[in-house]
C-alpha cells in the first residue's frame, strides 16, 4: 500500500528535504505539493491525498485554519520550528508533530505511524456495510450491497447504486483499496463493479442486473473470470 502525499509549506528547502526523505521510503509517493494553504486546500476538492506534511506558518493562512477549513481526512504530519503549537495541532487529530530540522529516523516513525493509522480506517471501512461518501459539500450513507460499479470520471469517481450516481472527489483507487476485494473487482481502467450484480458475461462485456452494460478490458479478462471461478 502507497500512500498518496502533499506537502503544504511555504519554504522550498522544506519540500526538498521531504522529497529526499520520502524516496527512501516505498510507501510513500508525494503526488503534490503547495506553497499556500489556499491550493491546498483545492488540491484536496479534486484528488485523494492521504497524508499531508503540513507547516503551521503560512502566508494568508495557518496550517491548523486550513485543517479547520478542510472536509477531507487525510492523515496529517505537523512539520514546523515552532513547538508551541503542538497541543493546539493534537486537539485537532494530527498523526504527528515534528520539529524542524527533523532526522530521517523521527521521519520514518511518523510515517510508520500515519501508514498504520491509514491500514486501520480502511480495515474498519471493509468491515463496514455502510460508509459515508462526500459529495457536493454533504456527507451520504452509502450501503456497499447497493452499489452497482464505480466509474471513473476524471479527477472524480461516480458511484452508481441501486438508486442514482453520487459524484465524489476521490480516486478510484482509493475505492479498491478500501472495499471488499472478494466482492468488488475491477474490470477495466475506468470501471470497478459489484460482483453480486452481474447478470451474465457475452465476450468482452458484462452485463449488470440493471441492464448496464459494461466492458471488460482483454488483458484483465481471464484474471477475472478466474476470480469469479473461485468465489
Amino acid at each position: 500500500m502507497k500512500l498518496n502525499c502533499m506537502i503544504v509549506d511555504d519554504e522550498p528547502l522544506a519540500h526538498k528535504v521531504i522529497i529526499e526523505y520520502a524516496s527512501n521510503l516505498p510507501y510513500l509517493e508525494i503526488t503534490d505539493q503547495a506553497y499556500l494553504p489556499t491550493k491546498a486546500l483545492q488540491i484536496l476538492k479534486t484528488r485523494t491525498i492521504d497524508l499531508i506534511f503540513l507547516d503551521i506558518q503560512m502566508p494568508k493562512l495557518s496550517g491548523l485554519e486550513m485543517l479547520r477549513l478542510s472536509d477531507s481526512n487525510p492523515e496529517v504530519i505537523i512539520t514546523s520550528a515552532y513547538e508551541e503549537y503542538a497541543l493546539e495541532s493534537y486537539e485537532l487529530n494530527v498523526c504527528d508533530y515534528l520539529l524542524k530540522p527533523f532526522r530521517l529516523d523521527r521521519f520514518i516513525q511518523a510515517t510508520e505511524k500515519a501508514l498504520d493509522n491509514h491500514k486501520k480506517k480502511n480495515l474498519v471501512l471493509k468491515a463496514s456495510s455502510q460508509f459515508m461518501l462526500k459529495s457536493d459539500k454533504k456527507l451520504i450513507p452509502v450501503e456497499t450491497d447497493d452499489i452497482y460499479y464505480l466509474e471513473s470520471y476524471g479527477n472524480y469517481v461516480k458511484v452508481w447504486t441501486t438508486k442514482d450516481c453520487i459524484l465524489t472527489a476521490r480516486t478510484l483507487q482509493s475505492f479498491i483499496d478500501s472495499l471488499d476485494a472478494n466482492v468488488f473487482f475491477k474490470i477495466h481502467k475506468s470501471f470497478v463493479i459489484n460482483t453480486s450484480k452481474i447478470k451474465f458475461i457475452q465476450g468482452n462485456t458484462l452485463v449488470l442486473k440493471n441492464s448496464k452494460n459494461l466492458p471488460i478490458s482483454k488483458n484483465i479478462k481471464s484474471a477475472f473470470l478466474q476470480f469469479l471461478s473461485k468465489s
